[in-house]
């Protein structure tokens, strides 16, 4: 093993003050984790026990908060055993492993966005031909595209990074993003033209798929009736609150995160920190209170568990 060009493990310098706080950081991350085990699974319980629940919209909003517990799980045990540690460590195989899930359910989420858009547009759009275009299977091929492209891109620049050798050893990060790309000794052009591709198939076109859909929806409503209006607010809204919140966070992992100078340390953390605290946490509390089918069992589950 080389001393400088083969690094095993990497340290995790992105915490502020870990040695001072650690019990507090531990406490807030446990207790977020668990509300978002427990917010997201409430929801997609709902929408699994209750028929009216069983349509299209509904079926991709459980889709989307499973993919938040499986992106969740993938960062907090590393994150919660790095809280206690006496040193934030990593090893390289296990940080392209994290890298890897970290970026493959992120464009999950944006495909699953997408999936939900088109299918409020053809509900408010063209609300005849809802039931022949939304079946069961064109919901089963968005489902599965939407968990398997992401996963197929990622995996390139993982194997393409699995054989590089590292010249440095200390990560600017609490966890592995793109920002370990910067501990290689050279730069590989084929990753960084493959990772433009997959930025533009998983992230860009999808986000302008998703303002186009939703620009026809609102220029469609403002020409309907009143209950056509009503109908696109109630449902629209809350999937766009959330691709603001999602897109804000992404536009910050890929311009931000790779500016390694000239950025606080502790600025950096809080920001990174909003990944994996605010936004898992985010989407059922928006699904939760802004749709009102959901919110009306919510309701109901919660009298229920009061008169017990």
């Amino acid at each position: 093993m080389d001393d400088e060009a083969n690094v095993t493990y990497i340290t995790l310098s992105g915490y502020v003050e870990v040695q001072k706080y650690r019990y507090l950081y531990f406490l807030i991350m446990f207790t977020v984790y668990i509300l978002i085990l427990c917010c997201n699974f409430t929801i997609v319980c709902l929408i699994w026990m209750h028929k009216n629940l069983h349509e299209p919209m509904y079926v991709f909003i459980a889709a989307l908060l499973l993919n938040s517990v499986a992106f969740s799980t993938a960062m907090y045990p590393k994150l919660l055993i790095d809280l206690l540690s006496e040193e934030q460590i990593i090893s390289y195989s296990a940080c392209l492993f994290q890298f890897f899930l970290y970026y493959a359910l992120s464009g999950s989420e944006f495909l699953l966005l997408s999936a939900m858009a088109y299918d409020r547009y053809v509900s408010i759009c063209k609300p005849l031909q809802y039931p022949t275009i939304m079946r069961k299977t064109t919901i089963s091929i968005f489902l599965v595209l939407a968990w398997l492209l992401p996963a197929c891109q990622t995996s390139v620049p993982v194997i393409l990074s699995a054989d590089m050798k590292l010249c440095y050893s200390t990560l600017k990060g609490i966890f592995c993003n793109n920002s370990f790309y910067n501990l290689n000794c050279v730069s590989s052009r084929a990753r960084s033209i493959f990772g433009v591709f997959a930025l533009l198939d998983v992230g860009l076109f999808p986000f302008l798929f998703i303002l186009f859909t939703y620009t026809r929806i609102l220029i469609i409503s403002y020409q309907s009736n009143r209950n056509v209006r009503k109908k696109a607010a109630q449902t629209c809204l809350p999937h766009l609150l959330v691709l603001i919140s999602f897109s804000c966070l992404c536009a910050y992992d890929i311009i931000i995160v790779r500016m390694e100078s000239d950025f606080p340390k502790t600025v950096r953390f809080i920001m990174t920190l909003q990944a994996v605290l605010y936004h898992p946490l985010f989407n059922p509390i928006i699904y939760g209170l802004k749709m009102k089918e959901i919110n009306k069992h919510l309701k109901r589950l919660f009298c229920q568990a009061k008169v017990i």
